[in-house]
């Protein structure tokens, strides 16, 4: 499912219009993305948790050269899925 697919879904499990279905979706992007980047965590209960994780910097080795390269500490977004998610999944 893409972004279009997901707003058409939303549209129409709510009744709503495509357009009011695609704000809040970019809503719901945005306040995860805001609230990830000012180092907060989001917990919806039954889905699952939105974190960051921070990445050490590391050596690394240029697979083609075998040559040490550095790799740069990283902030990256994490999802941890919830027990309503998973069992959902694995029905």
């Amino acid at each position: 499912m893409n972004k279009n697919e997901l707003i058409a879904s939303v549209a129409g499990s709510a009744g709503i219009s495509k357009t009011d279905a695609a704000n809040a979706v970019d809503g719901f992007f945005d306040a995860i993305s805001n609230n990830l980047a000012a180092g907060g965590d989001v917990r919806l209960v039954g889905f699952g948790t939105f974190s960051v994780a921070n990445r050490a910097a590391s050596v690394g080795r240029n697979p083609r050269t075998g040559e040490a390269i550095q790799i740069a500490a990283a902030t990256r977004p994490k999802f941890k899925a919830g027990k309503g998610l998973k069992d959902a999944v694995n029905k």
